[in-house]
């Protein structure tokens, strides 16, 4: 992110504007929006500053802009549509210390002016760093259309009423509370009976939750997907947009954490294979504790919580000690992988099961029906695989199985650094070694990426051979 995106508060302050032609214009149409006294200097302006300035919106000098005229400026735009000009006017800008913007030059302005929703005071800035205006502008109708005209009007009404929604206890009872006004509470009364309607209807919604003392604190167990944020259920999103507390894995992608409420307190709980990790009983005590305390925990997992996330223990420990929580399903890995390799997991005459099984337990490797395995068709998504490929290698060879099954490694699933290694069972174990896979991964046996993915560019392929 090269431009931090901020609010600047203008209140009482000078904005200077060199240029009063149609360049100036357009800027001129956003900073007349603000709070700050607009001073615009140029010769021959256009019509519409004439009409600003006749309405006394801007204070208009027909001149060219002098350094005098920038001392007090908190922000200056060079706006003349001349390139020799505009470097003049940022040069007094500079010298003064002026934050200067010289209008269609990215590369020497301090800063850019996006693209704005008003819903004032609701503002939504949008900006590309001028990669893709075309983008900004859709993204900025999107958003138009999406924020009603009257959400201005609720969040100026919640501001008032803030500081006596105080009285709620920080945390889940306090969001709830606002969450329904936003939501429910607000548009209706605004309809009903205005600004005074939405008034009454916040004191009696904050009466109603101050005599509402049950405790509040529970726990979400969701499930975070293979890592691809678009691949996170809305349920999953929301809960991360809502809770006090996220308790996740290290497998966890960074870009969903992204999603999350900024003020949760984050704790990661890592286990690393081979290395520190927490035990499952001091997971379970910051689930408890925090819960007991009245936070809504959510204990976010890669991929499903169901599948190989110890959600079992998890929950024993929830009921013990009488919190309720509630489990969001995630995409599991393997279904995330096989649409990575365009394959699918059963196929008529093929195989009419698919077995999901991990490749280590608490005592090390884990044992299976390896004679089930070994026939012909069988079809298994392997969890924790990559460590125990030779000992998977070993355990099929011994019980018959063909050594041209296709057995398929995909690693950091539908992420942007994820990478496939096709092999066979021949050939597995030297060849995902060779691959040097490092992050989550999952084998597939019996299935093979589709002959048209090893075509294209959009992951990483790698065919490996026999060594």
């Amino acid at each position: 992110m090269r431009h931090f995106p901020i609010f600047i508060d203008l209140r009482g302050q000078h904005i200077v504007v060199s240029g009063a032609g149609a360049v100036a214009v357009a800027k001129l149409q956003l900073l007349l929006k603000t709070e700050a006294t607009v001073c615009v200097y140029g010769h021959n302006p256009d019509r519409r500053v004439l009409g600003w300035a006749d309405e006394g919106r801007i204070n208009l000098t027909c001149r060219a802009i002098k350094r005098d005229d920038v001392i007090d400026a908190r922000l200056l735009y060079a706006a003349n549509g001349d390139a020799g000009e505009d470097a003049r006017v940022a040069a007094l800008g500079r010298s003064n210390g002026c934050l200067v913007n010289i209008v269609d030059n990215l590369e020497d302005s301090h800063f850019i002016t996006p693209a704005i929703v008003d819903r004032d005071p609701v503002t939504v800035a949008i900006g590309t760093e001028g990669a893709a205006p075309v983008l900004t502008r859709q993204i900025k109708a999107a958003n138009e259309a999406q924020l009603p005209r009257d959400l201005g009007v609720l969040a100026r009404l919640a501001k008032e009423f803030r500081p006596h929604a105080e009285v709620l206890p920080y945390g889940e009872r306090r969001r709830s509370f606002w969450s329904l006004f936003f939501t429910d509470i607000g548009p209706r009364s605004l309809i009903d009976g205005g600004e005074e309607g939405v008034r009454a209807s916040l004191q009696s919604a904050l009466e109603e939750a101050l005599g509402n003392t049950e405790p509040q604190g529970r726990v979400t167990i969701a499930g975070a997907g293979p890592g691809d944020p678009d691949l996170l259920t809305m349920k999953a999103r929301r809960a991360l947009n809502e809770c006090d507390v996220i308790v996740h894995d290290r497998l966890v992608a960074p870009e969903i954490l992204e999603l999350a409420r900024r003020e949760a307190t984050f704790i990661e709980v890592g286990k690393v294979p081979g290395g520190p990790s927490w035990s499952q009983d001091d997971i379970n005590a910051v689930l408890t504790e925090h819960a007991s305390n009245g936070a809504h925990v959510v204990r976010i997992k890669s991929g499903d919580p169901t599948v190989y996330g110890r959600l079992d223990e998890e929950m024993d420990a929830l009921d013990a000690t009488g919190i309720p929580f509630e489990i969001i399903p995630g995409i599991t890995s393997a279904s995330a992988g096989a649409a990575a390799i365009k394959a699918s997991m059963t196929m008529r005459r093929r195989n009419s099961s698919i077995r999901f099984i991990t490749g280590q337990d608490v005592d090390g490797f884990a044992e299976h029906d390896w004679k089930g395995l070994a026939e012909p068709g069988a079809t298994a998504a392997i969890y924790m695989g990559v460590r125990a490929a030779r000992f998977i290698q070993g355990r099929l060879m011994i019980h018959g199985a063909s050594p041209d099954t296709s057995i398929t490694a995909i690693e950091n699933i539908s992420r942007t650094d994820q990478k496939v290694v096709s092999a066979t069972i021949a050939t597995m174990s030297n060849a995902f070694e060779g691959a040097g896979l490092k992050g989550p991964a999952i084998l597939f046996l019996g299935l093979a990426p589709r002959e048209a993915i090893q075509h294209t560019s959009e992951f990483e392929i790698e065919e490996a051979t026999a060594s």
